[in-house]
């Protein structure tokens, strides 16, 4: 009997106030699915990472006439300071951080630029001396770059050390600026939807304030008529949540993984299982959120 009451409370409370709960949904819906689309963008950063920072290169550019290099002060590298490094890359020290290692000429250099800048005017204007010699390592770990550059970076017949992921470091550093300000954005729209289920629940509140107080003389308890009021709101807002996750899902499955992932195969992007692990933690935020603005509500404006 109590929860057909309830239940009957419920949904008397939904007809009546069904433009607010529409708000609330749509409301939910936008904040939740920037929500989820920060933590969607983080994880699609973190991603690209571990997948490039795999595959960059250390190089260590040798010495050229002309180099400033105090370790070329002897003028260009020499073939026995060349066997050198080659031998130091093999060695104890640093053979346990190094995968692979191959030494690239002046002419492979010039070879690979000209593929790589071969719709570019730039091309006409670069000689093969004009490109050092370098030795192109790839790490066990990437984030074991400063042992290669303390080890080389004063070693006869080396010129500079260079790390690809400083060309990376930018772009991530923008993503994470966009994830950022996508948080941000949820934030606002996170307090919106929040003033908004409080205000909600309070109009609906005082529509039924004769209900309550009639409620309140029979002896009914305050859960018993508190409860109707925040299970609407929680109502509305696991919809909202519900389209959220539907939506993120939505995005990743037929644009990220359809799309995104065929016209860019040589990226690494998250998929809809990613967005799938995201949305239960967006259905409990929301519920969380409508339940704790509901019940703080109550107990300020219903006095029970």
């Amino acid at each position: 009997m109590r929860a057909a009451f309830i239940l009957g409370e419920i949904g008397h409370g939904l007809r009546r106030n069904l433009t607010m709960v529409v708000s609330i949904v749509l409301v939910t819906f936008v904040s939740l699915t920037f929500v989820g689309a920060a933590a969607l963008l983080q994880m699609q950063i973190n991603q690209m990472k571990g997948y490039w920072y795999d595959k960059v290169e250390i190089s260590l550019f040798l010495c050229q006439q002309g180099s400033v290099s105090p370790t070329c002060a002897s003028g260009a590298v020499t073939e026995q300071q060349r066997e050198a490094i080659a031998a130091q890359l093999q060695s104890p020290t640093f053979a346990p951080y190094v995968a692979s290692a191959h030494f690239e000429s002046s002419a492979e250099a010039f070879t690979h630029f000209k593929e790589q800048f071969k719709n570019s005017p730039i091309v006409d204007t670069v000689t093969a001396d004009q490109l050092p010699s370098s030795f192109r390592i790839q790490l066990k770990d990437p984030t074991k770059f400063d042992v290669i550059r303390e080890g080389f970076s004063s070693t006869p017949g080396v010129d500079t050390v260079n790390d690809q992921r400083e060309l990376l470091e930018p772009l991530f550093s923008k993503l994470n600026q966009a994830s950022v300000f996508a948080l941000v954005t949820a934030g606002i729209m996170i307090v919106c939807a929040v003033l908004l289920i409080a205000t909600t629940i309070r109009l609906s509140a005082f529509s039924r304030r004769r209900e309550t107080g009639i409620m309140r003389l029979v002896g009914a308890s305050k859960s018993v008529i508190q409860l109707p009021f925040v299970l609407e709101g929680i109502i509305a807002a696991t919809i909202g949540s519900v389209l959220a996750s539907a939506a993120l899902w939505s995005f990743t499955r037929f644009y990220v993984e359809d799309y995104l992932s065929r016209e860019s195969q040589d990226l690494a992007f998250i998929s809809s299982n990613d967005a799938l692990l995201v949305a239960p933690a967006l259905i409990v935020l929301g519920i969380v959120l409508s339940g704790a603005s509901s019940v703080l509500t109550l107990r300020r404006y219903l006095k029970v």
